[in-house]
């Protein structure tokens, strides 16, 4: 009897811990779907010109004695009193309206073969677009050895978007645009390329395995059942024939020529059909063949801007949720994984070496 009653004891608790668990996995699942039925992210706005001045202050406390940090402060003090004193002045008077003081928008894009970052682009560029003008600039600092046709030219339609609005837009390239890149970037009223930066791969290309030799060596099979002449033309595992194949040529050219249709469109001064060979030039030599506006890094060109603008870095930020959290999520960590890997290939093949 004892016995018994101890297993009922037993039992018992073993179910309230069963419940309790299923109570935990519910409430996971309650807050993940909420979570999704919220937005998936937020914007992150950093104002660089504070982050310059945050640099320059750190350098002095570390490089200047106290007696010259005393008198720098001093002398800051007394320019914002008198900076401050001139704005009441402007203020109060009638004659004239305070100055709207220039603002810059900033993006970053690193693009991989299946140009990812355009998800957040779209939300950057729509958040901008509510507030700046054509008195305004937005900067792209621009990374991408391109990749998937539809994937970049969704992602040039999105600057598109800003040219549009007739608000003036920078591209900066620190070391490629190159393909689907070079797209991007030729939407730029101003491009700027550094010395090494390799610039254009003005070309198309498509590489198809065939295994159809190996199965036929091993007695295997292959047939394929398509409704429409030109539903596939060249195929993995079958028989390539040369209409395939001439079908396949033809769907090349023919991007290509959509490709540099769409370059000659906002670089009107440029010969297309000079660069368009998928050669790759560095910075100056891009400067020579038209393909660039300017010589110079981010870097330079933005803390240029931050002397006469107030200069914001947009970027939209993902929520986490909680399997990514808790590192549970393994097929989107598989599948971006494999993608760096694609994409640091391509980008390994693009070279003047």
């Amino acid at each position: 009897m004892e016995f018994l009653v101890d297993y009922g004891a037993f039992l018992l608790k073993t179910a309230t811990i069963v419940v309790a668990i299923l109570l935990i996995v519910a409430g996971i699942a309650s807050v993940s779907a909420r979570q999704k039925a919220r937005s998936e992210g937020d914007l992150s706005i950093r104002k660089l010109n504070e982050e310059l001045e945050d640099y320059g202050h750190a350098l002095e406390e570390a490089i200047l004695d106290k007696h010259e940090l005393k008198a720098l402060h001093k002398a800051r003090e007394k320019e914002a009193k008198a900076e401050n004193k001139a704005a009441k002045k402007k203020a109060s008077g009638d004659e004239a309206e305070q100055d709207v003081r220039k603002r810059v928008y900033v993006i970053d894009f690193d693009g991989d073969i299946r140009a990812s970052d355009v998800d957040f682009l779209r939300q950057e560029v729509s958040a901008i677009l509510t507030k700046a003008t054509k008195d305004d600039e937005v900067v792209v600092c621009l990374e991408s050895g391109g990749g998937m046709v539809h994937s970049y030219g969704l992602a040039a339609s999105q600057l598109h978007r800003i040219r549009e609005q007739e608000i003036p837009l920078t591209i900066c390239v620190d070391k490629v645009a190159a393909s689907g890149g070079y797209m991007m970037a030729c939407l730029a009223n101003h491009l700027v390329a550094a010395p090494f930066a390799l610039v254009g791969s003005i070309g198309v290309m498509a590489q198809v395995p065939n295994f159809s030799k190996i199965l036929k060596k091993h007695d295997v099979d292959y047939e394929l059942f398509t409704a429409g002449e030109f539903k596939r033309t060249v195929t993995m595992f079958g028989h390539n024939t040369p209409k395939a194949r001439e079908k396949f040529q033809s769907d090349l050219e023919e991007t290509h020529d959509l490709f540099k249709q769409h370059i000659q469109q906002y670089r009107t001064q440029l010969d297309v059909n000079k660069v368009a060979n998928g050669d790759v030039w560095y910075g100056q030599q891009a400067l020579e063949m038209g393909l660039i506006d300017q010589v110079g890094t981010s870097d330079d060109y933005l803390v240029k801007a931050c002397e006469n603008a107030d200069v914001f870095a947009v970027r939209y930020e993902l929520r986490k949720t909680l399997q990514e959290k808790l590192g549970l999520s393994a097929q989107l960590a598989t599948e971006n994984a494999l993608y760096r890997v694609l994409t640091s290939i391509q980008n390994k093949l693009i070279s003047k070496s």
